[in-house]
């Protein structure tokens, strides 16, 4: 009797499959950037945000052309930047409006980017995918920060392009510089509203929940925080009689503005009017000695950077701090039993 031997036929993974898992995770994060830049581009909320925001940004170039030759008669130079800091009658300049508008593109833009995706259950199927989970909530934030980028530039050139048509007006080198670090310090600020959106988003199991937590932080920062800010020094330094005045002026002032600083509202204003107006030259308290015999004039771009370079470095602190809240607080969450 023969005895047929059956050679059991296993089929050998293919050399490059370990290499080709590590591509895949790669490039997933770009297919997630593609995929959530195009949601956003694409969405219905994305265009009411647009028209609101362009809306804000004529009616802000209105103003300043309106009040732009009472401005020339204060002040003759640089012109080009007071296309964006000067104010009309009733109509706040860009500035103002961008302070105070920029936080709610970047909370529209986050406060669902995650709870949304789990209460539909496409973020079950989102991580079932090849990709590395760190790639879904960085690729969320990189496509939201290329949205504020892109419209926020947007801004910017058209306000300059309009303002030139209209004024005939040419920007000089120096002039283009701070535009750009205005436009750069508006896409920081814009970014940390989102990070902080996607961090509730991350923790709150419902989008309304998260809108209104931001939504809050938002309100208390640009109106209460100046408020408490000076009912805390003023129980700390009073000013109520002329001797505490004379004591506890400066010391009131300084705890004041240090307090204020903690406002990411307040740290984007102080820093964009310093580099949008030369003639600022100091963001602190100055005393009357500190300014016998100082010679009045502008400040060169590099200097007024030097004055708020901490500004940008506790707006990009706090919007990296943010950020890593919501990324640790995604990678430890169990998908599956949300």
């Amino acid at each position: 009797m023969k005895t047929i031997a059956i050679k059991s036929k296993t089929k050998k993974m293919p050399r490059t499959a370990e290499k080709t898992v590590h591509v895949s995770g790669g490039t997933g994060l770009k297919a997630l950037f593609r995929k959530e830049l195009a949601d956003h581009l694409r969405s219905r909320r994305f265009l009411i945000i647009l028209v609101l925001i362009y809306a804000t940004c004529i009616a802000s170039l209105y103003g300043a052309l309106s009040g732009f030759s009472e401005a020339v008669e204060n002040d003759s130079n640089f012109l080009f930047l007071k296309l964006y800091s000067t104010s009309g009658e009733s109509i706040p300049s860009f500035m103002t409006f961008i302070a105070l508008l920029g936080p709610f593109v970047g909370l529209t833009l986050g406060f669902d980017a995650i709870n949304s995706e789990r209460s539909s259950g496409t973020l079950n199927r989102l991580v079932a995918q090849p990709i590395y989970r760190d790639s879904i909530i960085i690729g969320k934030f990189l496509a939201g920060s290329a949205v504020i980028t892109i419209m926020v530039f947007s801004m910017g050139i058209l306000i300059g392009a309009v303002g030139m048509l209209s004024t005939g007006l040419v920007p000089q080198a120096e002039e283009i510089g701070r535009i750009f670090f205005f436009l750069l310090f508006t896409v920081v600020y814009i970014a940390f509203w989102l990070a902080l959106s996607i961090l509730f988003s991350v923790f709150c199991r419902h989008s309304a929940t998260s809108a209104l937590a931001v939504i809050s932080l938002w309100i208390f920062f640009a109106l209460f925080m100046s408020l408490i800010a000076s009912i805390i020094a003023n129980v700390i330094y009073p000013v109520d009689d002329y001797y505490n005045s004379m004591v506890n002026s400066v010391s009131n002032y300084t705890l004041t503005l240090n307090l204020n600083r903690i406002s990411p509202y307040y740290l984007y204003s102080e820093a964009v009017s310093t580099i949008m107006s030369p003639s600022v030259r100091t963001v602190n308290v100055v005393t009357v000695s500190q300014l016998d015999g100082a010679i009045s004039g502008y400040l060169s771009l590099g200097q007024s950077l030097l004055l708020v370079w901490p500004h940008l470095v506790a707006l990009v602190a706090m919007m990296l701090i943010a950020f890593g809240g919501s990324y640790v607080g995604f990678m430890r969450q169990e998908i599956r039993s949300s």
